[in-house]
C-alpha cells in the first residue's frame, strides 16, 4: 500500500481518479470497515484507485488536547489494518493548529481537489470537519458538486443493540470488557511492542512471561486476562497480567506480562502482537508466592477452557 503525506509528498501518479474513504479511523472497526469496503468495490468496478485518508496527529490533540481520547490504535497498527482491507493508498495528512483554523472550503480545495484529485468521498454519517467541525456531510456535498467530486456517506453501522464507534470501544477498553469491544471492532483489541528482559520472577513460578514494552495509548484496567500472543506471525494462546503485581513488588509501576502456553523461549528484543479475548479476574495481593502459584495456575487452565471453545 502506499503510504504518503500531506503537504511535503506528491499524489502518485498511478493513484487513478481516488475513491477516497475520508475520516480519523481509529480502531479500523466493522463501521470503518464497511467504508473501506465499499470504496474498494466502487473503486474496481471503476478501474480507479481505493485510498483512504486520515490524520496525524488525531485532531484532538490539537484544538483540545485537555479533552483528547488515548488512542485504540498506533499509526502502524491503523496502516496495516487498512492494508489488510485491500486498501491501495492512504493519505496521511499533518494535522496543525494552522491546519485546524481551515474553513471546510479550503479543506476541500487544498487537500481533496489540488493535491489528491479525487473522484469521489465516502464519509461516515457523523462525519465533521473545518474549522471548529463546521463542516458536514451537506456541506461535502455541496463543495463536491462546485469542485467535481462526488460524496457519498454510510449509515451507522450497528452490532446488536449498539451504533458501533471508536468512543465506545473505548470505553468497553476500559472498562475491562475487552471481548465485547473485540465484537464491535470485528477483531481483538491488541496491544503492540517488543519483548524487555524483567526479573524473570514468573519463570521462578514456574510460569514465565514475557514483559512487554508497547506504545498503546489504552491499556485495559489491571487485570488477568486471556489473550493471543502473535509471535512471527504465529498465533499462541496466552494469560496476560495488567497491573502492579502487588504480591511481589511495591513500585507500583503498571506492567503487562504474557505467560504464553506451550513456549518457553528466550524472547528478549522481539515484537509481539498480545490480543486480548476475555478477562477474567482482577489483579490482587496474596498471602505467599504459593497462593500466587496456585492462582496462576487456575487462571491458565480457565483459559485452556475458553480457548478450547474457541478457534485461533
Amino acid at each position: 500500500m502506499d503510504v504518503i503525506h500531506f503537504p511535503e509528498d506528491p499524489r502518485p501518479s498511478r493513484w487513478l481518479h481516488p475513491v477516497l474513504a475520508l475520516g480519523n479511523f481509529d480502531g479500523v472497526h466493522r463501521g470503518h470497515r464497511k467504508i473501506l469496503d465499499r470504496v474498494g468495490r466502487v473503486a474496481g468496478e471503476r478501474g480507479a484507485t481505493s485510498v483512504v485518508m486520515t490524520f496525524d496527529p488525531h485532531p484532538p490533540r490539537v484544538v483540545r488536547p485537555d479533552k483528547a481520547p488515548p488512542l485504540l490504535m498506533t499509526k502502524a497498527q491503523k496502516l496495516e489494518a487498512i492494508a489488510d482491507a485491500g486498501v491501495q493508498g492512504a493519505a496521511i495528512v499533518r494535522f496543525t493548529p494552522d491546519l485546524s483554523r481551515w474553513d471546510p472550503e479550503m479543506f476541500v480545495r487544498t487537500v481533496l481537489v489540488d493535491w489528491l484529485h479525487v473522484a469521489e468521498v465516502w464519509v461516515g454519517a457523523n462525519f465533521l470537519f473545518g474549522r471548529d467541525r463546521s463542516g458536514n456531510f451537506s456541506i461535502l456535498r455541496l463543495l463536491g458538486s462546485r469542485y467535481g467530486f462526488k460524496a457519498e456517506k454510510i449509515d451507522p453501522v450497528r452490532y446488536k443493540d449498539f451504533v458501533v464507534s471508536s468512543t465506545r470501544i473505548r470505553r468497553l477498553v476500559s472498562e475491562g470488557r475487552v471481548d465485547e469491544a473485540g465484537a464491535l471492532l470485528g477483531h481483538q483489541y491488541c496491544l503492540d511492542g517488543s519483548v524487555m528482559r524483567g526479573d524473570q520472577r514468573g519463570r521462578t513460578l514456574g510460569f514465565p512471561t514475557a514483559n512487554l514494552c508497547s506504545e498503546n495509548e489504552l491499556l485495559p484496567p489491571h487485570g488477568v486476562y486471556a489473550t493471543t500472543t502473535r509471535i512471527n506471525e504465529v498465533v499462541h494462546a496466552s494469560v496476560t497480567n495488567v497491573g502492579t503485581r502487588p504480591t511481589v513488588e511495591a513500585s507500583g509501576r503498571t506492567v503487562v506480562e504474557t505467560h504464553i502456553f506451550n513456549l518457553d523461549r528466550d524472547l528478549y528484543g522481539q515484537s509481539i502482537r498480545v490480543g486480548f479475548v476475555q478477562r477474567l479476574r482482577d489483579e490482587r495481593a496474596f498471602e505467599s508466592l504459593e497462593q500466587l502459584r496456585a492462582q496462576i495456575d487456575a487462571d491458565c487452565q480457565r483459559a485452556r477452557v475458553l480457548f478450547g471453545r474457541l478457534s485461533l
